[in-house]
């Protein structure tokens, strides 16, 4: 798997300031259990974005503006997030948003009993459903309390897993729709990542679509910065600014006199709604 990870590994997502923010709906018509709901316009993003395991201070955030990245992934919860985040509060969300940044928040929530590696917090058959409503439930105070707005999307990161475990895989999509139906009635737009090979498949080729991500970033380490050109699944599905593309890791770059290393993604798909 690389060292983007089992999820107390480092990772890294990339954004670049190519590309431009927008405000619009794209995506809503690809979720379900939203239709009751007016919701907040969906910001978001087109470019390259940028991931690191804690987020980086202030300084490095203002340091980096303005070169090839113009977002940013940041870990707000899960008791499988890796990294500390002495950084991630609302006044540094409310500080990087101001000079310009996109935002993503990653949640890594519980991950597939069948999974190589070791979690704090794994799901079973038996309470992947309790599981994905609490974990949602967590995920969208964490959001909230960092600023982040009703509307934005959260994104659930779900490493790689034996997909032929039938019991597994089945556990794995009813954690995801609890956690997404918990998101949706909480007002967030319900975001996913995972592997072309294996989580991200499990999601896009589901024959039951009910309660599903309506965004999905998916890591293909190919190095080509796109989301179109490589898209592994079906042509109709996720469009509308709801991908994302992991399509390099572990790039160590030093811009303004600091280094980070990080992983790179073609993003067409919602940021946070901040400020």
């Amino acid at each position: 798997m690389s060292s983007h990870r089992q999820s107390k590994k480092r990772r890294y997502v990339t954004w670049g300031v190519a590309g431009t923010a927008v405000v619009a709906g794209a995506g809503i018509a690809a979720q379900t259990s939203m239709a009751a709901t007016t919701w907040p316009a969906q910001k978001t993003y087109t470019g390259r974005a940028f991931d690191t395991c804690t987020a980086p201070s202030l300084a490095a955030m203002k340091a980096w503006h303005g070169g090839l990245y113009g977002a940013a992934a940041v870990y707000i919860g899960g008791k499988n997030r890796g990294c500390a985040q002495p950084n991630l509060t609302a006044s540094w969300v409310k500080s990087v948003s101001a000079v310009g940044w996109k935002l993503v928040p990653l949640y890594v929530g519980a991950q597939p009993s069948c999974q190589s590696g070791s979690n704090p917090e794994k799901m079973t058959t038996a309470n992947a459903a309790s599981l994905g409503t609490s974990d949602a439930t967590d995920a969208v105070a964490k959001a909230a309390a960092l600023g982040m707005k009703a509307g934005s999307p959260i994104y659930l990161d779900m490493e790689a897993y034996d997909t032929t475990n039938t019991a597994c895989n089945n556990a794995v999509l009813t954690y995801v729709r609890a956690f997404d139906k918990q998101l949706r009635l909480k007002t967030y737009r319900a975001g996913f990542y995972g592997f072309t090979s294996s989580s991200a498949k499990a999601i896009a080729n589901a024959t039951d679509k009910t309660d599903l991500p309506g965004n999905l970033w998916y890591a293909l380490w190919d190095k080509k910065n796109t989301t179109t050109a490589d898209w592994p699944f079906g042509a109709t599905q996720f469009t509308g600014h709801s991908r994302a593309h992991q399509y390099m890791v572990n790039s160590k770059e030093t811009r303004g006199g600091y280094t980070i290393t990080v992983d790179r993604d073609a993003w067409d798909a919602p940021v946070a709604i901040t400020g």
